[in-house]
């Protein structure tokens, strides 16, 4: 067998989301996984990050990893430099017209449970009354008022429903606003208002512009729908066992789970061929 840092490697982009993909369910990345994306890039590949997370939620995990590359948060919104430190770019949501959006899935399915992401480096989430909270690395910003969820930039609104599964509620704002801004589903207890037109996808093609590669030569990893454009864009999208259906429908291959090295499964194969 051919060692995997002697191999040569089909793809010039390796693309990975975190949560469900890179992550395993402790938020740990395996060494097995971590020895597979080493060994690609040998092989001179790029490796980047692409997850819906904004950039706080996310450096401590690149840093962790000793990541130095691109990565793209917030659903595309930021490009960050992880070795720098340092934004390149950044799309902010029109507060105004989320506004309106909301208002108009409020008329639809009744009230909604509201958090908001700030942008930039140092942004929090910003939680509103109702909003289930879901751990993570960062304390939330708690406000009695859901009008303070709009005092400063945002890249995008988080919204919850009493009653509605997620797919359901995703499925009705994206009926209702989705002329205003985009809808997505980024995992369990996760919808998402976006900028219109805003996805993994345009995030990518803006990071892989800067590193000089390109749609055809990339690999794609992923577990849930905001995955969707991603495949989409790259030329091999791979889901995850404990993928959402709606991501395995339009996947060009299974592989096993983020906690069984489903990442590294597969690069083992390319590497070894």
């Amino acid at each position: 067998m051919t060692s995997p840092a002697a191999s040569a490697f089909p793809y010039t982009l390796v693309a990975t989301d975190l949560d469900g993909t890179l992550l395993r369910p402790d938020d740990t990345v395996s060494e097995r996984t971590r020895e597979a994306l080493a060994a690609v890039t040998a092989a001179g590949a790029a490796h980047i990050v692409v997850t819906g997370r904004a950039v706080p939620w996310t450096r401590h995990i690149l840093d962790d990893l000793g990541y130095n590359g691109l990565a793209v948060c917030g659903q595309g919104a930021q490009v960050y430099h992880a070795g720098e430190h340092r934004l390149l770019t950044s799309v902010t949501l029109d507060r105004q017209l989320a506004g309106l959006a909301i208002a108009k899935v409020e008329a639809e399915v009744g009230p909604l449970y509201l958090a908001a992401s700030q942008d930039g480096l140092d942004g929090s989430v910003v939680v509103g009354p109702g909003y289930r909270v879901q751990e993570g690395p960062l304390a939330n910003v708690l406000v009695d008022d859901a009008a303070d969820l709009w005092t400063d930039p945002i890249n995008k609104v988080y919204i919850q429903h009493p009653e509605l599964s997620d797919d359901a509620l995703a499925a009705a704002a994206r009926e209702v606003a989705g002329d205003l801004v985009g809808v997505t589903m980024a995992g369990p207890g996760i919808v998402e208002l976006l900028p219109l037109g805003l996805s993994k996808a345009t995030g990518l093609s803006l990071a892989a512009r800067r590193l000089g590669v390109k749609a055809a030569g990339t690999i794609a990893f992923g577990d849930m729908p905001n995955d969707i454009p991603m495949f989409g864009w790259a030329a091999h999208g791979v889901a995850m066992a404990n993928a959402h259906d709606e991501l395995k429908a339009v996947a060009d291959e299974i592989t096993t789970s983020n906690a069984d090295d489903g990442i590294a499964a597969v690069l083992e194969r390319f590497l070894t061929v």
